[in-house]
């Protein structure tokens, strides 16, 4: 036998808005790493100013001495591992959210850049990179001249 329903919209979209929701809790209950193997997306902020680009990158728990960090053809590479954490024996763990393993992350920046003069620090787990511009790509401003005028009789031709 068939059900004969009337048409609903608001039915509609409360079904269309349970399943949306279904479908985002499965996604963020899902681990973020399947495997010790796995890598992960290194978050970025860079910036602009006018005689150069700032990098920032957190990187809690990594060693500074663990950042590989590349500048070739204006790709700036920053390549690092955050090792795990050794398994203790018989521990049951209730929650393990912490990600570990191998991360790159690769950006073309938009101008010419001095490679050579590009300084790091690392601090409370945030890396920054300043980046100095080329000197051809940095603005320059062109200063328009003005010839004076002398100012005279104009000499009349009949």
């Amino acid at each position: 036998m068939t059900l004969v329903r009337r048409w609903d919209p608001f039915r509609e979209m409360a079904e269309l808005r349970a399943t949306m929701d279904r479908l985002l809790n499965e996604t963020r209950n899902r681990p973020l790493i399947a495997s010790e193997d796995s890598s992960w997306m290194l978050p970025l902020d860079v910036s602009e100013s006018e005689d150069a680009f700032w990098v920032k990158a957190s990187l809690p728990g990594v060693n500074p001495e663990d950042i590989d960090i590349s500048l070739t053809d204006n790709v700036l590479t920053i390549k690092a591992e955050v090792k795990a954490d050794e398994k203790i024996e018989n521990a049951r763990y209730h929650l393990r959210e912490r990600r570990y393993g191998l991360f790159s992350r690769s950006i073309t920046l938009p101008t010419a850049v001095n490679a050579d003069q590009v300084e790091a620090t690392y601090k409370n787990g945030v890396l920054i990179l300043h980046i100095p511009k080329a000197e051809a790509m940095k603005p320059r401003k062109i200063e328009v001249s003005t010839h004076k005028m002398i100012e005279g009789e104009s000499s009349k031709v009949d």
